[in-house]
């Protein structure tokens, strides 16, 4: 096989395997089937694509790939099984396969329907968003279990539950009617949330950011805007963009992760400011937001500062206090106690950090401790600074945060 040919391979797999697999799972009516649809198609493409050229159309020429094997799997099994619904079931499978050129809107919307298949009502609330992280993002089951704090196993055995909840179920492959949205909308919305905070902080590896996944969850997030205008939708949508207009300043050239305080503002994507800042708006006016609506209003308020000394911590501080009696959590309390910090002193933050900490909820979370850590420093308390520090450093899993926090430590020696 030419290099060229393999390396074209793997980029279209990276880049195309979760659309595909979704639109396998459409054809196919079948997770597992389609999982192994998906790995067939790319061992064909690396036996016939060097022979024969790459298609025009790679990612319809996969799907049907993926599709036609299928088929003959199933067949072949039938002979050897007693499997009564065989016939019918290939008989569906092999109606004429849509005119692909022609089908580009269905072969983008059916990642949204596989979501809302992932997130129906009849799945528990976690096993929702594990699976859809898993089969519609493609995060590995690892991932998924650190991003929710939880053994690999655990999430791994939900996966198969939720599974095998839609196969017996008989979930129906669909985007919901207008009428069922709004109670759905929910599940989905968290969904996509989670995939763009692994996309913005990725939770491992050798990147602060995963750009595919990030740009994946705005892509979903504009599509439910467009389906639903919803103020909640519209926040998150708006909360996404404004996150993501800081990604090119957020490393170093070097890949060396900058702090907010310290990024090169001119480096921040202004349309993307713009149009979130609209979204903020429109989704605030209605007054019927939620807790996206207010984190893209803090968003918001970050991307209003032309320096990071003109931020305006009153307003920040004001909005957390909002969004805390709306939706209260840990994390959203450790970035309060931070803007508290920056108001009022560090004293005030550090007083809350602790007695957070001493909840328990975020003693294995490691910007905690290095918020921890940042305060001491401030307030001249070295030794705690550098324990703190520490912590954090044993908890963190990515890279450049790894890097960060040991030259933070490697200062505080220096002192």
């Amino acid at each position: 096989m030419s290099a060229p040919v393999a390396d074209t391979v793997d980029a279209i797999y990276r880049a195309e395997s979760r659309r595909i697999f979704a639109t396998l799972v459409r054809l196919l009516g079948d997770f597992d089937l389609a999982e192994e649809a998906l790995h067939d198609a790319f061992r064909s493409a690396l036996e016939q694509w060097p022979r024969d050229g790459v298609p025009a159309n790679p990612r319809a020429w996969l799907v049907s790939a993926g599709r036609f094997k299928s088929i003959d799997g199933i067949r072949r099994q039938a002979r050897f099984t007693a499997w009564d619904d065989a016939a019918e079931h290939t008989a569906a499978l092999a109606d004429p396969a849509p005119a692909w050129d022609d089908a580009t809107e269905d072969l983008e919307d059916d990642r949204l329907r596989l979501v809302f298949t992932c997130c129906h009502p009849a799945l528990a609330p976690d096993a929702q968003v594990a699976l859809t992280l898993r089969e519609v993002c493609g995060l590995a089951t690892e991932e998924i279990a650190r991003a929710f704090l939880v053994p690999a196993p655990t999430v791994a055995q939900r996966i198969v539950r939720a599974k095998a909840r839609i196969r017996d179920a008989r979930i129906p492959y669909q985007v919901p009617s207008l009428a069922e949205l709004p109670e759905r909308l929910d599940a989905v919305l968290c969904v996509v949330y989670l995939v763009f905070n692994e996309g913005y902080a990725a939770s491992s590896g050798e990147s602060v950011t995963r750009a595919d996944l990030s740009a994946e969850a705005i892509r979903l997030g504009r599509l439910l805007a467009d389906l639903l205008p919803d103020p909640e939708a519209l926040g998150l949508l708006a909360l996404m963009l404004l996150h993501d207009s800081r990604r090119a300043a957020r490393t170093s050239t070097e890949g060396e992760l900058v702090l907010l305080d310290a990024q090169d503002r001119r480096l921040w994507h202004r349309a993307q400011i713009e149009e979130g800042a609209a979204l903020v708006e429109r989704a605030l006016l209605s007054r019927r937001f939620g807790p996206y609506a207010l984190q893209a209003a803090i968003a918001a308020v970050h991307a209003e500062a032309k320096e990071a000394a003109a931020t305006d911590w009153p307003q920040i501080v004001g909005l957390y206090d909002v969004l805390l009696r709306l939706d209260p959590s840990p994390v959203a309390e450790l970035n309060r106690a931070a803007a508290i910090a920056m108001r009022d002193g560090p004293a005030a933050g550090l007083a809350l950090i602790d007695a957070l900490l001493a909840r328990g909820e975020l003693a294995d979370y490691h910007l905690a401790h290095g918020a921890r850590a940042e305060l001491c420093r401030r307030l001249g308390r070295i030794g705690e600074a550098r324990a703190a520090y520490e912590r954090a450093l044993s908890l963190a899993r990515q890279l450049p945060e790894r890097q960060f926090l040991e030259r933070q430590l490697t200062l505080l020696h220096l002192k």
